[in-house]
This record gives structure tokens, sequence and C-alpha cells, in this order.
């Protein structure tokens, strides 16, 4: 057993039974099968929250997963969708997020809940971590010393397989540029448009990275170097026209364009470089 798995060990036993917020990525699918292990299946709960915004096959993974380790699992409806304020999307749209899921947990059960943030995030802007810390959230690959690239070798010493090499798949509404609202609308056309183009580009492979970013006078792809190298005109023209075809009438007319991927490119920023 790694080091970091007795660490992780340690922390899930000092909490005692949990319940467990899981996305559908690595991160959360890896924290709720190492919990199975350290815990045993009755002292731990899974929960699930469905939306317009988790892809389906981030839920698929979440069902395969609990069927095939026999977890609790609740499928939810955290309720973001009624809430005015993640609509606006402003922002620090993840902490009013975060906070209708948290809510919406804490209502099904009194254990405590567990994240699957790790020390990576710790150095991004998160303000999901702020609903976190308001509802009293514990973070037990953090406690655990445990960064991004640790999970993922936590996910092969549990042997999850192809998990572990999951690509960073933040939620559909962090395609949507700040000041746009989110509507379901929009994020089924952007998860289309990223298996689209996904498709055409062989983007399961290792490396490459598909992102459709919704701003408020174009749409953008942003890829990962290689892709965006490799693409000729004739794909680009081919792609244009099958994604104007895929856009609700909420979009309708936006330009397209393709551009190089980068990390939280839709949120806006202050004259001075700050994030709002």
């Amino acid at each position: 057993m790694s080091a970091a798995r007795i660490r992780l060990d340690a922390v899930l036993q000092e909490i005692g039974a949990v319940a467990v917020a899981v996305s559908g990525g690595v991160d959360s699918l890896t924290l709720a099968s190492a919990a199975r292990r350290a815990l045993g299946p009755e002292a731990m709960l899974v929960l699930h929250a469905r939306s317009p915004a988790v892809p389906a096959e981030a839920s698929r993974r979440v069902r395969v997963q609990a069927a095939a380790q026999g977890w609790a699992l609740r499928a939810i409806n955290a309720g973001e969708f009624a809430d005015p304020a993640y609509r606006a999307n402003p922002v620090n749209r993840c902490f009013y997020c975060k906070s209708n899921l948290y809510s919406a947990i804490r209502r099904l059960t009194d254990r405590p809940i567990v994240s699957g943030a790790n020390l990576d995030d710790l150095g991004e802007y998160r303000p999901g971590l702020e609903a976190a810390r308001d509802h009293g959230i514990r973070h037990p690959y953090i406690e655990a010393r445990i960064d991004k690239a640790t999970v993922r070798a936590l996910a092969r010493e549990l042997g999850l397989g192809a998990i572990a090499e999951l690509p960073a798949a933040p939620c559909l509404s962090s395609r949507v540029e700040t000041g746009i609202p989110i509507e379901p609308e929009t994020l089924r056309f952007v998860h289309t448009v990223e298996r689209l183009v996904g498709a055409h580009l062989g983007a399961g492979q290792a490396g490459r990275t598909v992102r459709c970013r919704v701003r408020k006078t174009r749409v953008v792809i942003e890829l990962d170097p290689l892709s965006l190298a490799t693409l000729v005109e004739a794909d680009r023209s081919s792609l244009h026209k099958r994604i104007s075809a895929e856009a609700p009438p909420n979009l309708a007319g936006l330009t397209v364009s393709f551009a190089p991927y980068r990390t939280g490119s839709t949120f806006l920023l202050t004259p001075a470089g700050e994030t709002r």
C-alpha cells in the first residue's frame, strides 16, 4: 500500500461514516472507491447530482462504479437551476452551485460530507471551496497532502482502470462566459459540440482537449496544440457548418472560431487583470 493511500485511509477513518459528493470525475470517483475500502460499504453514502451541467457520461460512470463496488448511491437534484444567482453566471458561480449541492446533501444526511478537492485546487480560483467552508465540508485529499498526480496514482492502485486517465472535465457551465445566463439549452449545445469535434479529431486520445466556449458574440472551440495544428481549412469549414447547425435559438447567428486551449478562459477580467 502506498504512503499516500495510508495517509488517506487514516484521514477517512478519523472522519468515520461519510457522505461522498461524487461528480463522475477521477477525483471524486477515486475518493469514493478509497472510502469504500477504508470504511466498508455501510459507512459511506455516495451522492451524485444530476443536472444539465453534468454530462451524461459522467453520471453513467458513477452508476457503473456504484454497481461494481456496491456503493449506496443517491442521485439528487441539487436545485442550482432554481437559483437566480447561479443562473446569472457571476464569476463566483461555483459558489452558488456548491452551496446548493451541499445544502441538498445536508437535507438527506447528517453524516460528514467529503469532497474530492486536492492540493492543486488550492492554487486556483475556486469559489466552490468558499461554499465548502461555509458548509463544513471535509477534503480528505487536502488533509492527506495529496495532489492531482497522486490522485491518479491512487486510482491505478485501486484498480480503477481508465478512470485514472480521465482528462480534467469541469462542469459544462464553466464553458459559458461570465455574465451570460446559464441556460440548459446552451449546455446541451456545448456538450454536443464537444462530442462532435472530439469524434472528428479523435480527442479520446491522451493529451487531446476540446472545449466549446460560449462568448457574447461568438463560439470558440479551444483545442490542444496538436489538434489545432492538424486542423486543416477543410476541417474547419466542415466543423463550422455542423456546429452552426446545432446552435439553439438563443445562440443562432454567433460566429464560430478555433483557438488554443486556455484554462478558465471564459472568466472575464478587470482592466487590472484581476478576476471579477
